[in-house]
């Protein structure tokens, strides 16, 4: 039986006009297709500019697409604002809480404002409470938090209602080690309870931690997506080596210029790293004739894929 798209994106643009009066505009989103299934743990990645922020707001319903169409559940966001919200809980990059609320009332306001059952809504704030690990500030003012608390606390905000959907721009901005480990800890533990979870992150070794399936995003378009098993693995055909040289002197980007199945390099005065397409016995040749050339080859060594790596290959279009 297929899964259900909790998200899916159909065709999707969004244009702005350029502030300086000129007719330009710029595309924040170029006819996006994506289809998120439910259960996932799905990053999406890309620099500063690329339109992940603008990407969440159009899934969110806080921006309106200039063309195509938006579902979060089955339900179109921009036909049916108010039921598409019950489907997600949203926290934004920079989210605002209230410093002179206690930590029941912030999350005892928000039940309320998603119009929860008034009979419920005090077993739900203490079920949050529970869940975001803020058992022991229950009755404190939000102003003396750690930064970590107060995201576990912005979390708690987006999952009140309980919805299938939980949406989060940056979320581990700002935070220290510890607070990103637990934050890290609460996603899994979120989607272990069936939670289907949007995230972007700068920190791209958490999100090969826990995401399931990843986007790569760059100038409003879409330039990777798939399981993140199967991106790293088709990635891994093309491997990265590093070779060390015991002394400067030897040309080896111009040496490893000439060479088939090279490419990607980059180069110092001792050393050089490069993509190389080939098995071990290949490479075995690659380094004998490099030898052969005069080169003092010291080391030689397979460098391990990571996100963090695959990221900037696809930007810089060594990967497509």
């Amino acid at each position: 039986m297929a899964a259900i798209s909790m998200i899916q994106l159909i065709n999707v643009t969004k244009q702005y006009e350029s502030q300086s009066g000129s007719r330009s505009e710029i595309v924040a989103a170029d006819r996006l297709n994506l289809e998120i299934p439910d259960g996932e743990i799905f990053g999406l990645v890309g620099p500063n500019g690329a339109g992940k922020t603008t990407t969440l707001k159009m899934v969110c319903g806080l921006q309106s697409p200039t063309m195509g169409q938006v579902l979060v559940n089955g339900v179109d966001v921009q036909r049916d604002p108010e039921k598409a919200q019950e489907q997600l809980g949203y926290l934004a990059d920079f989210f605002s809480v209230y410093e002179d609320l206690k930590v029941w009332e912030y999350l005892d306001y928000f039940a309320n404002a998603y119009k929860i059952d008034a009979a419920k809504i005090d077993e739900r704030v203490k079920e949050t409470i529970r869940r975001m690990n803020l058992n022991g500030k229950r009755d404190e003012l939000i102003s003396g938090l750690s930064r970590g608390m107060k995201q576990r606390l912005g979390i708690g905000r987006a999952v009140i209602h309980d919805p299938p959907l939980i949406i989060l721009d940056e979320p581990a901005a700002g935070l220290d080690p510890k607070a990103r480990v637990e934050l890290k800890e609460l996603l899994k533990e979120l989607h272990a309870e069936g939670k289907t979870i949007f995230i972007t992150s700068h920190i791209l070794a958490d999100l090969e931690e826990i995401c399931t399936s990843i986007a790569v995003m760059e100038k409003g378009r879409l330039l990777r997506i798939g399981r993140i098993e199967d991106v790293m693995t088709e990635a891994a055909a093309v491997r990265r080596v590093r070779i060390r040289l015991a002394a400067a002197g030897f040309a080896a980007e111009d040496w490893l210029n000439e060479r088939p199945g090279v490419s990607g390099i980059s180069a110092t005065a001792t050393g050089a790293e490069f993509a190389f397409v080939g098995d071990d016995a290949a490479l075995a040749t690659l380094v004998r004739e490099l030898v052969h050339a005069g080169a003092p080859v010291c080391g030689v060594e397979k460098l391990t894929e990571t996100l963090e790596r695959l990221y900037s290959r696809i930007s810089t279009g060594e990967v497509m």
